[in-house]
């Protein structure tokens, strides 16, 4: 490993660098440690998440039904903000760090105040867990007024938003210094413009987030009211678009891993800079869909979202939906696999993790989760839908089928360059994201269809078994609900082998040449 000569333009100092001799990425040990905290705690929030999952999955099951009603909506509010907040932001945060140092060979910036911002989400999510654990805060995800949740739940809330906040800052931060300490040339690589895009969209969001819920705090505490339908505008500003943060992160990801698996380039990068500058500019109005149907919002503002801004947002994502398979298609064929129409397809790296984990994620985002937000995001369409378990499929096919396989298998290269450990349990690395991505196509297409026939969102006991007067059920609805139950344990199966492989590398595998992996000081 050859010295670097790193000098920081602000502050004189000296920093700690080591080059990995697979990448030839120079990685600041400050943000290295930050990346592997961060990592740790987001697959610590899957795994609980995961957990609360697939007792839902079995409560919705009408042949099982496990839970009793107060724990359903329990364990229902911390199955969302795992899987919705805290594994995201997690693992978002550590891929800013990652984007912003490793890729651009630069160091981190205010790594005091990165702690600081760690700290204030980890205490953050333990705060709100253990609210809701206790059975103070039944009040879903979106908790909307007039429900009510202890003090302490918005608190933690609000202290995770803060450290999130304060994350996005100190990303931004190190790429202004990466630019003028020279760290790069011309622009920025795609993959950190994408991360750029997620953060500055976060930074929206997570503001949003602090204007819904800091009087929702002070009414819980009993000071003044909280109107419902300005909190509920408020906070879809924050809980849909925490989501496109996501999708941005995602995207990012996509063509990273394009890269990394078959050495694809973009086929016109600065098309696919234009894609994520519509996000900027519109994927945020998507929020509006969760609004569609209350009445505080007047009907310029409903047809204007479900129109020209939504197709502006659409359209980003069409791009990049043509220009990732372009590119593979493209790196495949060069390798020369060009028999056929699809010949450079079957030849592709199936066995490699982060290469199937891509190939499901823009199948079910692509196909699933893209095209049903479409449709839901329209107007006439969301008076039928919105309470319906279609809602549930949707985001499960974007946040979870999409969103969360693109990070793992992300992960499955984090894991040996910033952890220095080889994966752990090769075998069930290559067949978890075929079975984590099969068992969310099944969840995914049987809650959209029993939402189809008239299963609602967010209820107990959709068949309504228990009530004075009985309720026929269409025979196909609950087939459909049947299936949701058995794609949540085929789902649960793959996360629980994500979190082998990533624990097992953690715990069990040596790090790699530790003469070559010591520090050196630029």
């Amino acid at each position: 490993m050859a010295a670097i000569a790193l000098p920081n333009t602000f502050s004189g100092t000296r920093s700690v660098f080591r080059v990995c001799p697979v990448t030839t990425f120079k990685v600041d040990l400050a943000a290295e440690r930050l990346i592997i905290v961060n990592a740790v705690t987001a697959i610590v929030a899957l795994l609980l998440g995961g957990i609360y999952a697939l007792l839902i999955g079995l409560t919705r099951w009408p042949d099982v039904h496990l839970l009793s009603a107060p724990w359903f909506y329990r364990l229902l509010t911390a199955h969302g903000m795992n899987m919705l907040v805290f594994w995201m932001v997690f693992f978002e945060v550590a891929g800013l760090y990652f984007g912003g140092n490793a890729l651009l060979n630069a160091r981190l910036v205010g790594v005091k105040l990165a702690w600081v911002a760690y700290a204030l989400m980890l205490g953050g999510a333990i705060l709100v867990n253990v609210i809701i654990m206790m059975g103070r805060a039944d009040v879903m995800f979106s908790a909307y007024p007039p429900l009510k949740a202890d003090p302490l739940f918005y608190v933690g809330y609000i202290l995770f938003a803060v450290g999130a906040i304060l994350a996005c800052c100190i990303f931004l931060a190190t790429l202004v210094m990466a630019k003028v300490e020279g760290r790069y040339e011309g622009s920025m690589p795609l993959a950190v413009f994408g991360l750029l895009t997620a953060a500055i969209i976060a930074l929206f969001t997570l503001l949003s987030g602090a204007v819904a819920l800091i009087p929702t705090l002070l009414w819980s505490l009993g000071i003044g009211n909280v109107d419902p339908g300005a909190y509920r505008v408020t906070f879809w500003g924050f809980g849909h678009s925490a989501q496109q943060v996501n999708l941005s992160a995602m995207i990012a990801i996509w063509y990273t891993l394009a890269t990394l698996t078959v050495g694809a380039k973009p086929v016109n990068e600065k098309l696919s800079r234009f894609a994520f500058f519509l996000y900027i500019l519109f994927i945020n109005l998507g929020s509006m869909h969760h609004l569609l149907t209350d009445p505080g919002l007047g009907t310029a503002a409903k047809f204007f979202n479900t129109s020209y801004a939504m197709y502006l947002a659409v359209l980003g994502s069409l791009i990049h939906a043509f220009s990732i398979p372009a590119a593979i298609e493209t790196a495949m064929r060069k390798k020369g696999y060009n028999k056929g129409l699809f010949g450079w397809l079957l030849n592709a790296p199936w066995k490699e993790p982060g290469f199937s984990a891509l190939m499901f994620s823009l199948f079910i985002f692509g196909f699933i989760g893209g095209p049903t937000g479409v449709v839901l995001g329209a107007g006439q369409l969301s008076l039928l839908a919105h309470n319906t378990w279609r809602i549930t499929g949707h985001f499960h096919a974007t946040v979870v089928g999409g969103t969360t396989l693109a990070f793992m298998g992300f992960a499955y290269y984090v894991l040996p360059l910033v952890f220095r450990r080889p994966l752990f349990a090769k075998k069930i690395a290559q067949w978890q994201p075929w079975v984590y991505g099969i068992g969310l196509i099944i969840l995914s297409i049987s809650m959209t269809l029993a939402g189809t026939l008239g299963a609602p969102r967010r209820h107990w006991d959709v068949t309504f078994s228990n009530v004075t007067i009985p309720v026929q059920v269409q025979p196909l609805m609950n087939l459909m609900l049947t299936f949701s139950g058995i794609g949540a344990v085929i789902a649960a199966t793959g996360g629980a082998m994500f979190i082998i492989v990533a624990v097992g590398s953690l715990l069990f595998s040596p790090k790699r040449d530790p003469k070559a992996l010591s520090p050196l000081e630029a």
